[in-house]
């Protein structure tokens, strides 16, 4: 068997350090908050090369608290992508914002800026890119475009800790690279918590004085509160100190999806469509997605050969029974056409090479 993810693995050979750092929480009394909430968030700031972290209780919150802090709210539009996971547009609505899609590259399934301009309208407020599968959108082209527009960029690196966006020989991190970005914390993540949590990285100080404010009801002083309509949003110090734990492993982690994610290009590159790596991107592989016209048959293959995959995405948002206001089924072919085609095969630090040459042999053995 080889399952999509193993977080039991995970925590197998993090067992000791993570066991200490749950004890050290447990006897400190101190749950919510607190000097490991602080701590990590210095830690995240130093990683990412930001000034502010300000961490929430899941990546969903921290595109909500993003998009308020920065000002977007009833009346705006934000351009955004179909194809993503429906947080990226719930955030919007939340808002009370209107999201606009625009249909994404063939190559990277990541929203394409050639579009950007057919999608503008006086309402529009921001864009927000997803880094999806854990690949850098092509932020050159859509900060250029925000900028000539005077339009906020706000990033969904939900799944990209640790990507790069290369540019004249300089690499900066997936999420730093507009206003803000919001990250997801959630435990399939290539960093994940044992629990839900999220954060938001930025150079902004205001913007993250905001977003603190939000995370705890509109309050800065307790029992003062300085903004109507908050939310109960926080990290909690357990999930902190066992993501301190994680952290001086990511780029390790990383650097080892990234030579699972070769060897399978090499080795299936001619069979099915693989991957695309960008030249201006240092991808982590948050997931390894193929493309194949007999998807779901590639699937129950796998399946009964003992080799997880999943999909992501089965319906790009449009097509969703909540979204089918947005935009009419065929106005975004590449996104409807990679729902009915895309495959995420077994993708996490841990596989053995035995279990990369499993999936490789049933995938040609299809």
């Amino acid at each position: 068997m080889v399952p999509i993810l193993d977080l039991k693995r995970e925590y197998q050979e993090l067992k000791d350090e993570i066991d200490a750092a749950i004890e050290r929480v447990l006897l400190s009394g101190g749950f919510v908050g607190g000097p490991e909430v602080a701590a990590l968030e210095g830690e995240l700031a130093a990683y990412l090369g930001v000034t502010q972290v300000v961490s929430c209780a899941s990546g969903t919150d921290a595109l909500i608290l993003a998009l308020r802090a920065a000002g977007v709210g009833p009346g705006d539009e934000v351009i955004t992508t179909p194809f993503t996971f429906i947080a990226t547009l719930e955030a919007i609505l939340h808002v009370g914002a209107r999201p606009v899609l625009v249909d994404i590259e063939p190559q990277t399934y990541n929203l394409n800026p050639a579009l950007l301009e057919e999608a503008l309208s006086p309402r529009t407020k921001a864009i927000l890119p997803v880094h999806l599968y854990g690949q850098v959108a092509p932020m050159g082209e859509i900060l250029a475009f925000a900028q000539k527009h005077g339009l906020l960029v706000l990033e969904d690196a939900a799944q990209a800790v640790g990507a790069r966006y290369l540019e004249e020989g300089q690499a900066r991190m997936a999420g730093t690279l507009g206003r803000a970005g919001a990250f997801s914390l959630y435990p399939s993540k290539n960093l994940g918590a044992y629990g839900d949590g999220g954060f938001i990285a930025t150079n902004d100080p205001n913007l993250a004085e905001e977003a603190r404010l939000l995370t705890a009801h509109g309050s800065k002083l307790r029992y003062q509160h300085v903004r109507a309509l908050g939310y109960t949003s926080r990290l909690d110090a357990l999930q902190a100190a066992i993501l301190r734990v994680k952290l001086p492993y990511l780029e390790g982690w990383n650097a080892r999806r990234r030579a699972i994610a070769n060897r399978y290009t090499e080795a299936l590159k001619h069979h099915l469509l693989t991957p695309c790596e960008m030249p201006y991107a240092h991808h982590v592989y948050h997931q390894y997605t193929v493309r194949h016209p007999e998807r779901d048959r590639l699937a129950e293959h796998l399946r009964a050969r003992g080799i997880g995959s999943s999909v992501h995405y089965p319906l790009p948002a449009h097509l969703q029974p909540a979204y089918r206001h947005l935009a009419k089924e065929g106005s975004l072919p590449v996104a409807e056409a990679a729902a009915r085609e895309v495959l995420s095969l077994p993708m996490h630090p841990f596989l053995e090479e035995a279990q990369v040459e499993a999936v490789i042999e049933a995938v040609l053995s299809f």
